[in-house]
C-alpha cells in the first residue's frame, strides 16, 4: 500500500496509518480466498469507514487522499488505486500505464464509495510495478528515468537513482518499486489435483463373491448302507471278515462297488470345481492389481496435460493484462487461449472416460478460457433479440431479405411475390409478381431483383417497373451474388471464376458485360459470396476473405477468432459502411470485422437456430436477420 495525505488537518494524524490496518487487517482475514475477493473485501471495508467519517463530519481529506492498494499471490496482480498515483507496468522495455483500467467517475456524497475496480492480470519473471505520486512521475519523465529504468537490469537500479540524486532528493512524494525477481518471486502456481484415493486389496472383498457362488455348489448326499464289519480277534490267523449289508444281508462286497464309485466321483467333480474356483480368484486379484496400475498411469498422464495447459493459460494471462495497449499482447494471447482451448476440449468429450478429478480441473480451465477468449474476440450473447415478425408457413416462406427505405422486402426463388414490411409499424403486405427472384441489390432510389440466368427487374416507388436480360459475356456463365457499386452491377461467374462488371448507362439500362479482373487472373475456385466499397471482397468456402483491387488479387485475410470458423455464408458491406459483416448460421452468429481483417464485434444467440439470411439499415447500426419464419433485429454497439 502507498498513501498520501496533502493538506493535512490535526485531527487526521492519524488517517492513512488507520485506513492502511482496516484494509490489511481484513486482507489477511480472507487471504485464503481467490486473489480479487482477497482484495475487495478489504476495499469495501475502507469504503465503509470513509463514508462513516464522512457522516460525521470529517471531509477534510476528500479530494486531497491518493492511495494505491496492490495485492500480489502466485504471479497473479490484482490493484486499485484512488487520486493522482500513476500505476505503471514495465515489461522487457516496455511501459504500460495499466491504471487508465481503473475508471474512477468522481465520488458520490452517500453512498460514499471511493475505492471503485480492481485491475487484474497475471506477472512474469522481472516484471517491474511503479507506484508514483503526481510529482514524482513528473519529474521522472523529464529525467528520462522511466526509459532507463526500463532498458536496464534491476541489477543497476540502484546507479540509476544514484546518478540523479541530486534532482531527487529535492522531492516530497511516493516512488513504490517492485520487481518480480527470481529471488523473490512467487513460485509458480502449481495444479493441485485431488489425489484419487487407490482402493486398498482386500482377499474377503473379491472372495466373498466366489466364495457365495461355490456355496450354491450341491455336492449330492450319498446314503451308504450300514456296514456291519466282524473284526478278526486277535491271534486268529485266519480271520475271516464279514460284511453285510442292511437290511439286505446278503448283499457282497462287489455291491458296495457302485455306491463307491459313485462317491469317488463326485469328489474329483469337486476338487475340480474348487481348483477353477481358485484360478478365477488368482485371475480376478492380478487383474484388480493391473487396473489399479493403469489407473494410476492414465491419472497420471491426464495430470501431466492438464499442467501444461496451466502453464500455457498463465502465459496468456501475462499477455492478456497488455492487450488492451498492445495489439501484438492481444494477438499473443487469443492465439494462446485458443490452443489450451483446442486441447481442453477432447478432455470434455462424451466419449472419453477421464477421472472425475481431472474432468473438473478441465472444466475450470474451460470456463477460464472461454471467458477471456469472449472478451478477446469481443463476442457478446443475446439471450432474447428483438423479434422484428414472424411469417406463417402458409402464407409465405421467404428465404432472402432486404432494407431498403424503412421497409424490408422478402422473397424467395422458389415462389412468385415478394413480401414488404414497414419496420416501424411491423406491418406487412404482398406485392404481387409473377416472377420468382434469387437475388437482390440496392442502388440510390429503387432496388434491382435478379432472376436467373440474366433477368434484372427494378423495383421502384413500391412498383415493379420493368425487366431486362442482361447480355453474357461468354457463352456459359452462372452469375452469382450480385452486387452493386456507383450503380453498375457485378457478378462472379461461377463457371469461369471471374468477376464480371455491367457498366451503368441509365435507369435499368447497363452497357456490355466486361471482365473485371485484369488479364490471367482468377478469384478463388471455391468462393460463397461477394460484397463492392470500391474494392471487391469474396468470401471462400475455406472461410477466408480474398480483396480485389483494380483488376488484382491485393491480399488474403486468413480470420483468426473464436469461436473458430466452420462456415461463413455470406459477406455484406459498401462504399459507406466502414465495416464487414459476415452470417454464420452454423455457429448462430454475425461477425463484423474492420476492413483490416480485425475484430470489431461479434453477435450471438442461441435463438439463431435457422439463420437464412440477413440485410442492414443504411447506417449500419441495425442489422436485420431471416431466422426460419421469424426476422429478429440487432442494435449494433460499436
Amino acid at each position: 500500500m502507498a498513501g498520501v495525505l496533502k493538506n493535512i488537518l490535526p485531527q487526521n494524524a492519524r488517517f492513512l496509518e488507520i485506513l492502511a490496518e482496516k484494509i490489511k487487517d481484513k486482507y489477511y482475514k480472507t487471504a485464503s480466498s481467490a486473489p480479487e475477493k482477497s482484495l475487495r473485501e478489504p476495499l469495501r471495508i475502507a469504503n465503509e469507514h470513509l463514508e462513516k467519517i464522512a457522516r460525521e463530519g470529517d471531509v477534510g481529506w476528500l479530494g486531497n487522499l491518493s492511495f494505491a492498494v496492490i495485492s500480489l499471490k502466485n504471479q497473479e496482480l490484482n490493484f486499485t488505486k484512488v487520486g493522482d498515483f500513476k500505476t505503471l507496468l514495465i515489461r522487457k522495455g516496455q511501459i504500460i500505464d495499466i491504471d487508465q483500467r481503473v475508471k474512477f467517475d468522481g465520488i458520490e456524497p452517500y453512498p460514499l464509495k471511493i475505492f471503485g475496480n480492481i485491475v487484474s492480470g497475471k506477472l512474469s519473471e522481472n516484471d517491474i510495478i511503479l507506484v508514483l505520486s503526481g510529482n514524482v512521475y513528473q519529474a521522472f519523465i523529464e529525467e528520462n528515468l522511466l526509459n532507463d529504468i526500463a532498458r536496464k537490469s534491476t541489477s543497476e537500479f540502484n546507479n540509476i537513482l544514484n546518478g540523479k540524486k541530486e534532482q531527487l532528493v529535492k522531492l516530497s512524494g511516493i516512488c513504490l518499486l517492485i520487481v518480480l525477481s527470481r529471488e523473490t518471486a512467487a513460485k509458480e502456481r502449481e495444479t493441485i489435483a485431488e489425489k484419487k484415493a487407490l482402493r486398498i486389496f482386500s482377499f474377503k472383498e473379491v472372495f466373498n463373491p466366489l466364495l457365495r457362488m461355490a456355496g450354491k455348489i450341491r455336492i449330492p448326499k450319498i446314503k451308504f448302507p450300514k456296514l456291519k464289519i466282524s473284526l478278526p480277534r486277535i491271534g486268529l490267523p485266519k480271520a475271516k471278515v464279514r460284511i453285510s449289508s442292511h437290511p439286505d444281508k446278503k448283499n457282497k462286497l462287489s455291491s458296495l462297488s457302485p455306491t463307491r464309485l459313485r462317491l469317488f466321483r463326485v469328489s474329483d467333480d469337486l476338487k475340480k470345481k474348487v481348483t477353477l474356483i481358485l484360478v478365477l480368484i488368482l485371475i480376478l486379484a492380478a487383474g484388480f492389481f493391473i487396473f489399479q496400475k493403469e489407473e494410476e498411469k492414465n491419472i497420471e498422464a491426464y495430470q501431466i496435460q492438464i499442467d501444461q495447459i496451466q502453464k500455457k493459460i498463465e502465459l496468456a494471462d501475462s499477455y492478456f493484462i497488455l492487450a488492451e495497449y498492445n495489439p501484438l499482447a492481444e494477438k499473443n494471447a487469443n492465439a494462446l487461449y485458443r490452443e489450451a482451448w483446442d486441447e481442453i476440449s477432447p478432455l470434455l468429450s462424451a466419449s472419453l472416460r477421464i477421472p472425475k478429478t481431472i474432468g473438473n480441473q478441465a472444466s475450470e480451465l474451460k470456463n477460464t478460457v472461454s471467458e477471456k477468449l469472449y472478451h478477446l474476440n469481443k463476442l457478446v450473447e443475446i439471450p432474447e433479440p428483438e423479434l422484428v415478425f414472424e411469417f406463417k408457413a402458409k402464407e409465405f416462406i421467404p428465404q432472402k431479405l432486404l432494407y431498403f427505405k424503412d421497409k424490408i422486402y422478402f422473397f424467395t426463388s422458389y415462389s412468385e411475390n415478394v413480401f414488404g414490411l414497414d419496420v416501424k409499424e411491423r406491418q406487412g403486405e404482398m406485392i404481387e409478381t409473377d416472377q420468382k427472384f434469387s437475388e437482390a441489390v440496392l442502388l440510390t432510389d429503387s432496388i434491382l431483383f435478379f432472376a436467373k440466368p440474366n433477368e434484372i427487374t427494378m423495383f421502384k416507388e413500391g412498383k415493379f417497373q420493368g425487366t431486362i436480360h442482361l447480355q453474357e459475356l461468354l457463352s456459359e456463365t452462372d452469375l452469382l451474388s450480385p452486387s452493386s457499386y456507383k450503380s453498375s452491377l457485378y457478378f462472379l461467374d461461377n463457371k469461369n471464376s471471374s468477376i464480371v462488371k455491367y457498366p451503368f448507362v441509365s435507369e435499368l439500362s447497363f452497357g456490355n458485360p466486361e471482365s473485371w479482373l485484369s488479364p490471367g487472373i482468377k478469384t478463388a475456385t471455391d468462393f460463397k459470396s461477394m460484397a463492392v466499397d470500391g474494392s471487391i471482397w469474396v468470401l471462400t468456402k475455406k472461410n477466408s476473405i480474398e480483396r480485389y483491387y483494380a483488376g488484382q488479387l491485393q491480399e488474403t485475410i486468413i480470420l483468426e477468432i473464436f469461436p473458430e470458423p466452420k462456415n461463413f455464408s455470406r459477406i455484406f458491406t459498401t462504399l459507406e459502411l466502414p465495416y464487414l459483416y459476415i452470417l454464420e448460421p452454423e455457429q448462430k452468429r454475425v461477425v463484423i470485422l474492420d476492413k483490416t481483417g480485425q475484430i470489431v464485434r461479434q453477435y450471438q444467440s442461441e435463438k439463431f437456430d435457422n439463420l437464412l439470411n440477413f440485410s442492414l439499415s443504411e447506417n449500419g447500426k441495425t442489422v436485420y436477420l431471416l431466422n426460419g419464419l421469424k426476422v429478429y433485429s440487432i442494435s449494433v454497439q460499436l
